[in-house]
Order: C-alpha cells, then structure tokens, then sequence
C-alpha cells in the first residue's frame, strides 16, 4: 500500500509539472491519471464490499447476542422462580416432618391403648378358664345356685361381652385409623421429597444452561470486538483511498484547465451547427422514450392481473388434530424455558414457560381438545397401547424422578417434542441415550 502510495505521488507531481506542457503529453498524463483513478476506484469498490460483509457479520453477531440475553434473563426468571418453589417445598417437606412427629406421638397412644385393651381381653379370657380347658359363658349360666343367682350370672356375662365387644371395636378402629394417618403421611411426604429432587436437579440444569449461555455471550462480545478492529482498520483503508482519488482529480482538473479554454471557443461556433440535429435527435428520444414506457407498462398490467388471483387459505378441520398438536410448540423452539408449574396461564404462555405436563396440556388446547394438566392425570387420559403400534400424537412417558414423572408428544421417526428441564421445548430423540433408556413403555393415545 504505502509502494502504491508514492508511485501515485510521483505521478501526480509529474503530471502537475508538465501541466503546461504540449496537447499531445498533457493528453498522455492525463490518460495515465485516469488509468490510474479507475483502478484505485475498483481496489476501493472491493474493499467497501469487505466492509459491507463485516457490518453484516456485525449485526448477525449483535442479534445472536441479543437472542441469548433474553434467553439468559427467561432463565434467571425461571431460576427465581424455581428457588420460591423450592423453598415452599422445603417449607412443606419440614411440616409434614412435624405431622409425622405428632403422628409417632399419636402412635404411640394408640399404641399404649391397643396394648392395655389386649391384656384386659387377656385376663377376660384367663378369667373363664380353668386349668386343662374352657370355662364357657354358657358353663358360668348353669352353675348358677338359684334363680337370683342366675340373673346376676346373666347381667355380668352381658356386660362382659358388650365390654369385650366394644374393645374390640376400638381396637380395630384404632389400629384402622393408625394405618390410615401413617400411609396419609408417608405418600405426602414421599410427593414433596420426590418434587424437591425434580426442583433441585431442574435448577441444577438451568444454572448448567445459563453458563453455557453466558459463556457464548463472552465469545460474541469478543467476536464483536475484533470485528469492530477490522470495520476500523477498513475505514482507514477507505479513506486513504478516497484521499488518493481526491488527488488525482486535483492534478487532473490543473491539467484540463489551458484546454478548456480553448474547447470553450469552439464550443461557441459549433452551437448552431447543432441546434438542428439536436432537435431532432430530442424527438427521435422522445419517440423511444414513448416506446419504452409503453413496454414498461405492459409487465405491470401482467403483475396486476396476476397479483387479483390469490391462493385459497386451509381450513382446519378435526381430521388435522394430530398435526396441530404436533406442530403447535415448533415456535417455542429455542426460545422457551422449563418451569415447574409453568403453562397453565396467560403470563407463562406468552413468554414460553411450560414444564411437561403444562406444555402437553397446552398442545392439544390448540386443537381444542381438553386434557389434565398432570403427568398423573394425562396417564390414563386416553387408551393405553403398546410401544409398538405408537404413532405420532401419542403421549409417551419416562421414568425420571418417579415412574412416569416426564412426559412427551411422540412425533414419529423415534422423536417426541416435549418441555425438558435442560432445553424447554425442544425435539428429542427416544431411540437411543437419555430418553430410550428412561422410557417406560406407557403410551397413551388421545385422538384416534
């Protein structure tokens, strides 16, 4: 470039000082002058393209880095959102521990009561016996020594069997109601430790994403810089440019300026001459000019015509329900985020929050078709049929933090779109890694 630079310079000093020189030489400088402009114009027209290229990998760079920002800022809010849940949880799971902390006291007495119950039946029963055999109700009736005697037998006997009767009615029901408040406690309890355990590996995912997501932000911010450093260095470039051509034309302006004076003479003397064929040829263009509208107007009346006739729109009808609910989440590809609960209102929605089972709900709402909005009610939503005769609009389920804990809307070809923890709505594949390993052959079909 600098090489370039002064073989420019010294031509232009050269042309300057043969400026007044003789027609012929001036003519020659000048040609050379202009040879010289032509190609200092295309070497710039190059580089202005280089420079057109990288504000278009500027901006492509700043909208990729734009996208993964809100992405980021989708997540933190899910993050957020994810820890209050947390929290809640943890807050339950320390209450249902204080049930179950009474409940080993309730136990405890009705322990206590069912054991004191049992040693009175125990000495009831060792009370009508004699050594070697039973003493019967019937055989304390009949020893009776009078009348009197017998209707005070009769009375006791009542009243130890209504008494024993009733204890036994207390011992079952206490023993019923034992077992009824343990199995209510353990499977509330069993339901918060097994949320806590999706709470806490979603969250560790999501911060997983969010890393990756963020350390892609550094590496444009740094793409971004060094193209940054380039535009600049070829902006410098562009202007030395410029300056060079800015050169030229002074020399070559300084060296057309004896000439001009004299062209300005003969120029006078040859007006008349041309008055007559220049109205002429003004009439012949204008005849071609006609012409050429006319042909310029005849490929719009085309498009015109063309552009009345327009393609019929579809019409949905309930035989597209599988393809609506398979498609309906596409938008939601790559710009959407896992939050448990997510998907059941207008907030969530909007800006792409589902977890599985909100999104599957979500889904066939679109085809207006109504469905639970949890994996345990989407699991006998519809007829179960087996893995092997599934097909694209089957709900398919996964053992992940419980048996059937995940579910997804089978596409075919071995893929299921679903919201998972690590993507949000994302397009997986079941026939090998994570999710074929972790199916667990429930299928359920919902449209038939």
């Amino acid at each position: 470039m600098k090489k370039r630079l002064l073989v420019l310079n010294t031509t232009i000093i050269l042309g300057l000082g043969s400026a007044f020189s003789i027609p012929g030489v001036n003519a020659e400088s000048i040609d050379k002058l202009e040879s010289q402009k032509s190609q200092i114009q295309q070497e710039r027209s190059s580089l202005q393209a280089i420079l057109a290229e990288a504000d278009k990998e500027l901006a492509s760079v700043l909208k990729e880095a734009a996208e993964l920002n809100a992405k980021i800022a989708k997540i933190e809010k899910a993050i957020e959102d994810n820890n209050k849940l947390i929290a809640e949880t943890e807050t339950n799971i320390a209450s249902t521990k204080a049930k179950v902390d009474q409940l080993k006291a309730e136990m405890a007495i009705i322990e206590e009561r069912i054991e004191k119950r049992s040693a009175i039946l125990k000495q009831r029963a060792q009370s009508f016996q004699e050594s070697g055999g039973t003493v019967a109700y019937l055989d304390v009736l009949l020893g009776a020594t009078s009348f009197s005697d017998f209707v005070d037998r009769v009375g006791a006997v009542t009243t130890f069997v209504q008494a024993d009767k009733q204890l036994l009615e207390e011992q079952e029901a206490d023993k019923k109601a034992f077992e009824e408040k343990k199995a209510a406690v353990e499977e509330e309890l069993a339901g918060l430790n097994s949320m806590m355990t999706e709470l806490k590996g979603m969250q560790s995912s999501m911060e997983e994403q969010k890393n990756q997501n963020s350390s892609l932000i550094q590496q444009l911010k740094e793409k971004e810089n060094t193209i940054a450093d380039k535009k600049a260095k070829l902006r410098s470039e562009d202007a030395k440019y410029a300056s060079m051509i800015a050169q030229i034309e002074q020399s070559i302006a300084a060296q057309t300026a004896p000439v001009q004076a004299v062209a300005s003479v003969s120029s006078s003397s040859a007006t008349s001459d041309s008055a007559s064929s220049g109205s002429t040829s003004v009439e012949a263009g204008s005849s071609s000019k006609g012409s050429a509208a006319v042909s310029k107007k005849k490929p719009a009346a085309q498009k015109s015509k063309g552009s009345s006739t327009s393609a019929p729109k579809p019409s949905v009808k309930g035989g597209n329900a599988i393809s609506i609910v398979t498609t309906a989440g596409n938008k939601y590809i790559g710009n959407s985020v896992y939050v448990f609960g997510g998907g059941r209102n207008a907030y969530d929605i909007a800006n792409g929050r589902f977890d599985c089972s909100g999104f599957v709900h979500w889904a066939f709402s679109q085809a207006g078709i109504s469905v639970g909005a949890s994996t345990d009610s989407l699991k006998f939503a519809g007829r179960q049929v087996s893995a092997s005769e599934m097909r694209a609009g089957d709900l398919v389920f996964f053992n992940t933090y419980k048996t059937d804990g995940h579910v997804g809307i089978y596409l075919g070809g071995g893929k299921f779109i679903g919201s998972q923890d690590s993507t949000g709505v994302a397009i997986a594949n079941m026939s090998s890694g994570y999710w074929k390993t972790h199916f667990s052959g429930r299928v359920v079909r919902i449209i038939e």
